[in-house]
């Protein structure tokens, strides 16, 4: 079953939607919002810049990264039950919302990489993992045939 083509552009409409319904409570610190739309900034440079593999990889690293730092402020600033109000509930929940759809965005962020010509490689300096290019050949550009006859060959002799 493949996954229906998303835009980007609604991927980021989303998750800026979450997020400013997750801070709406001051529930969380500054550090929930400034990240999470930090990271959203760089998904609108990978709007503008389409053929740019450095903004994708970047965007989709920053949901990566997100996706930890949300994990400890939902886990670290939940509220007492006895303080839930509806609107903390509420706010809470969309901060929950969008921790939950982040592993599908960056699924989808990663096929869009792909799709600009992104490799998938994993290269942390010491070891990299994916397909290794460096001994790769290409079978598309043949080698052109020689313009003259090769002069140390001699020809045959018809019979």
């Amino acid at each position: 079953m493949e996954l229906p083509a998303v835009n980007l552009k609604a991927i980021i409409l989303v998750h800026w939607l979450l997020t400013m319904w997750g801070c709406m409570n001051h529930m969380f610190p500054a550090s929930y919002a400034w990240g999470n739309f930090s990271v959203l900034a760089v998904g609108i440079w990978a709007i503008a810049q389409r053929d740019s593999l450095d903004a994708i990889m970047m965007f989709l690293t920053g949901l990566l990264l997100t996706v930890l730092t949300d994990i400890i402020h939902v886990s670290v600033f939940y509220p007492p039950n006895n303080y839930l109000t509806d609107v903390k509930r509420f706010s809470i929940g969309m901060a929950i919302f969008s921790l939950l759809l982040k592993p599908m965005s960056c699924y989808l962020v990663y096929r869009m990489y792909r799709e600009r010509g992104g490799e998938y490689t994993f290269n942390i300096g010491v070891t990299c993992a994916g397909r290794d290019r460096s001994t790769y050949e290409t079978i598309d550009q043949q080698d052109a045939p020689p313009q003259w006859p090769d002069s140390s060959k001699t020809a045959q002799q018809p019979y």
